[in-house]
C-alpha cells in the first residue's frame, strides 16, 4: 500500500514560514524511526498501533531543519561516522523545515541511515559493467 502526499511543492512554496520564538514556544515531541540499511521502513510496520523498535524521541520545534534533525540523530554510533548518508522521505534538501513540509504534531519521521562502508558497496553494485 503506497501513501501519497496531497501537498504539492507549489503549495509548500506559497506559504511563508512564521518565525518561531524558541524561548517562548514549547517544543513538540517528534518520534523518529531509523534504519541502518539505507532503506525506509515499510508502511505496514506502522499499522494498528505498532511501530518499529528503532524509535528515537526528540523534542524540537516546527522550524527545525532536516540538517538540525540529522545532528540530533547522531546519538547512534553508526550515524556519527564521516560519510554517513541520511535519507528523509521528504527530500534531500537540508534547509527544509518540518513546518515547510506540512508536518503536523503526531506525525512520525522515518530516516534511512546508510553508513559510509555500506554506501560504497551500493555504488559498486549499481555499476553497469
Amino acid at each position: 500500500m503506497a501513501v501519497e502526499s496531497r501537498v504539492t511543492q507549489e503549495e509548500i512554496k506559497k506559504e511563508p514560514e512564521k518565525p518561531i520564538d524558541r524561548e517562548r514556544t514549547c517544543p513538540l515531541l517528534l518520534r523518529v524511526f531509523t534504519t541502518n540499511n539505507g532503506r525506509h521502513h515499510r508502511m505496514d510496520e506502522f499499522t494498528r498501533g505498532n511501530v518499529p523498535a528503532s524509535e528515537l524521541q526528540i523534542y524540537t520545534w516546527m522550524d527545525a531543519t532536516l540538517k538540525e534533525l540529522t545532528s540530533l540523530v547522531k546519538v547512534f554510533p553508526e550515524a556519527r561516522k564521516k560519510g554517513t548518508h541520511f535519507s528523509f522521505a521528504t527530500g534531500p534538501e537540508d534547509s527544509l523545515t518540518l513546518q515547510s513540509q506540512k508536518f503536523q504534531i503526531g506525525d512520525y519521521l522515518d530516516i534511512a541511515i546508510t553508513p559510509p562502508n555500506r554506501a560504497a558497496q551500493l555504488h559498486m553494485r549499481m555499476r553497469p559493467y
